[in-house]
């Protein structure tokens, strides 16, 4: 269950669960007389004709994040200081990178919103705000993100979290058009930045943990008018194939995999080859995960985990490589995909670069989909290596788990690289990926069940979770890694490593200064030498950063910006919460670096948990307090965090004040009077007494984590 924003459980009446709603109002500014129309051309000749500029997600339509800036360099990064900062409105994770055109930052916060700034001196120009409902938070499998807008002509483009994809006017952030993307009836949302390439805005989609089909779709940029539609998952072979590629893919698929969808998202990763005119897609996990469910009898299932090539002309086809045929681990292969032509082999070659969630780091032939090379980037244990003729994994025999035999996978459904993004860097030929090792155990649901509204994914993560010793989960925490490695793509080996004290950290950007760029999840905003690793400089931002910083330049000024934020899908569902850093109530920001900056950020007063008087723990039966810690895993843990346990960015249910009413607490859950904060009534899922059963779960774990905290006391 989602019970959603700050503080809205912490009281002991319902009459206090208010939440004050803001929505700044679009003001009209002046971007100036030299604003210019975003076009292909000037996106192609960024790099040439206006490096200081950021003009599309990620720096180039190569997806590179590589800037040829220098003014700040590995001789000077630790001069530099806070230029300025802005306060966010939204209290949740923030993953977007910004774009900088003409002097105005335009950036997405969470519950997809846009803000734009001068660029120089951080004044808000603008907000729009689409007022997606908040209820859709319970559609959201990793948090109520967004990760960036796109530009063209004289407009910027969002989509939004409930399905739509909207234009905005870049000079006054009023709406020009927008238009529905989804079948909003069904558990579909949108999460990654939308490009836009000869023309036409594409954006993708998610919510393959619920159950829905995956696709990506073209509009008109001027009129919003769709131009084509891709599916990269078949649907029901009785009503046809939008094309002979599905008709081909079905023949990998078994049973009535339609029903739930079959999943295939594409939440986030594209880039574009202007030369080649191809389009590349990544495409996520099936739904469920579990390919035994999904597809009884086996099958590649494409072109899930899958980079599909396609002209952006027509949406059709052209090819594609599977990273993991018959995903059953969410190993999705929507990463970034980066386009550079290097040497290998005495011979320059026009690749595409990935390091997916599955921990192999693949190059390919972008202009005919063949694997050139790949090696895993961190330790496996569900696959020895890559075929270099089939191009399959070579699968470990216990990878495919089976009801009564469950597998440790590593990496896991955490990734070995999410949507982090990554940066190649032209001049010292490396490619600096944020990595994660976070082993993941796999365990068979033999009581699976479809559900509208729930995550259907054939694992059954109760029998999977937390250990109830504490010290044991502190120590299971310490196994988790995560670091920044350097990667040779030509040779594929590690060149270098900075290891980190938590594995969900931030996207970087590396720069011609060689200068790489990262913030952490442990509150710290970094700059390391691009040649060895060696930290030349950070700064405390107060709370964990997820996002990928961007630099650019204005009247000869290098700045670096970065959006500070933690939540997401490690920070929501993990449990691991108590770890990071930052207030739960810390402000969002977006902080902004120059060398000699001399603003500072004012403190933040630390969390306060106030203990409230729990029911006796004889209200419920051991019984009830295990169904009701199963209920708790199937419904609540992927926004309240595994155990119950606070995630620092929605309220620690250990404290919360619902718990001592069984008629309060019955109102929200089953209820819904708390619905327009986004917890919505989860009558369709739970009865009352189910619903009983989670609040003597959640007063269970609430009472042994105090009683643990008052030994740590005394002894």
């Amino acid at each position: 269950m989602t019970f959603y924003r700050r503080n809205a459980l912490l009281m002991a009446s319902l009459a206090t669960f208010a939440l004050a709603a803001c929505h700044n109002a679009g003001q009209q500014a002046s971007l100036g007389s030299d604003e210019r129309p975003v076009d292909e051309q000037r996106i192609v000749q960024s790099q040439k004709d206006e490096p200081g500029s950021w003009l599309t997600t990620g720096l180039t339509y190569s997806e590179d994040r590589y800037s040829l800036l220098d003014q700040i360099n590995v001789d000077n990064a630790g001069k530099l200081g806070l230029a300025w900062f802005y306060d966010l409105d939204v209290n949740r994770a923030q993953e977007a990178t910004p774009l900088m055109i003409d002097g105005v930052l335009y950036f997405s916060t969470a519950w997809s919103k846009v803000v734009a700034l001068d660029a120089k001196t951080g004044k808000h120009l603008w907000t729009y705000d689409p007022e997606v409902p908040k209820d859709m938070g319970d559609k959201a499998c990793c948090d109520v993100v967004n990760r960036g807008v796109a530009a063209w002509g004289d407009k910027i483009y969002v989509g939004s979290l409930d399905g739509r994809l909207i234009a905005i006017d870049r000079k006054t952030g009023k709406k020009v058009w927008s238009v529905v993307t989804v079948d909003q009836s069904k558990p579909y949302t949108i999460t990654g930045a939308p490009r836009v390439v000869k023309g036409k805005v594409i954006i993708g989609n998610g919510g393959a943990e619920y159950g829905v089909r995956g696709y990506v779709t073209a509009y008109a940029a001027e009129t919003g008018k769709q131009a084509w539609r891709f599916y990269t998952v078949p649907g029901d072979p009785s009503k046809g194939f939008e094309g002979d590629y599905l008709k081909e893919a079905a023949k990998t698929w078994h049973g009535k995999w339609w029903l739930a969808g079959g999943g295939g998202t594409a939440w986030d990763s594209m880039s574009y080859d202007p030369e080649l005119n191809l389009l590349y897609v990544g495409t996520g996990n099936g739904s469920p995960w579990s390919r035994d469910v999904r597809s009884p009898g086996g099958g590649d299932n494409l072109y899930l985990s899958s980079i599909v090539a396609i002209n952006p002309d027509n949406g059709q086809y052209v090819w594609h490589y599977q990273t993991t045929p018959g995903d059953d681990w969410d190993f999705t292969a929507t990463a970034q995909m980066t386009l550079a032509d290097i040497k290998i082999d005495g011979k320059v070659r026009k690749v595409l670069m990935q390091a997916p969630k599955n921990g192999f780091f693949y190059v390919l032939d972008r202009q005919t989909g063949k694997l050139i090379s790949a090696k895993n980037f961190v330790p496996q244990t569900w696959a020895t290596g890559i075929d270099m003729k089939t191009g399959r994994p070579i699968e470990t025999p216990e990878a495919r788990y089976k009801p009564g035999k469950p597998f440790v996978g590593s990496p896991g459904a955490y990734a070995a690289h999410n949507w982090h993004p990554m940066s190649f860097n032209h001049k010292t030929g490396l490619v600096y990926i944020p990595t994660m090792e976070i082993p993941v155990k796999y365990v068979a649901d033999t009581k699976y069940k479809y559900h509208p509204r729930a995550w259907n994914l054939g694992v059954n993560f109760a029998q999977a979770g937390l250990p109830d010793d504490f010290d044991a989960r502190k120590a299971l925490v310490k196994t988790q890694k995560g670091r920044l490695i350097a990667w040779d793509p030509v040779n594929q080996r590690e060149v270098w490593r900075v290891e980190h004290s938590n594995p969900a950290n931030g996207g970087v950007v590396s720069t011609a200064g060689n200068v790489v760029f990262q913030g952490l999840a442990n509150g710290r905003f970094t700059a390391y030498d691009a040649r060895n690793g060696h930290k030349l400089w950070e700064f405390p931002t107060g709370m964990g950063i997820l996002a990928a910083p961007i630099t650019y330049s204005i009247e000869g000024q290098q700045y670096v910006s970065v959006l500070v934020g933690w939540g997401s899908g490690y920070g929501l569902t993990t449990g691991f919460g108590e770890e990071q850093a930052g207030a739960r109530n810390a402000p969002r920001r977006l902080l902004t670096f120059t060398l000699g900056g001399k603003a500072t950020l004012p403190p933040v007063a630390k969390d306060v948990e106030q203990r409230v008087d729990l029911s006796p723990e004889k209200t419920w039966a051991a019984a009830q307090i295990q169904q009701g810690r199963e209920a708790f895993s199937a419904n609540c843990s992927r926004c309240h965090g595994e155990a119950a346990v606070g995630n620092k960015v929605l309220p620690d249910l250990r404290y919360s004040g619902a718990l001592t009413s069984a008629d309060t607490f019955k109102m929200i859950v089953i209820d819904g009077a708390l619905k327009d904060n986004g917890m919505v009534s989860f009558s369709s899922r739970l009865t009352p007494a189910e619903a009983e059963t989670i609040r003597g779960y959640i007063s269970h774990e609430a009472r042994r984590y105090w009683e643990y905290q008052d030994k740590k006391k005394k002894n």
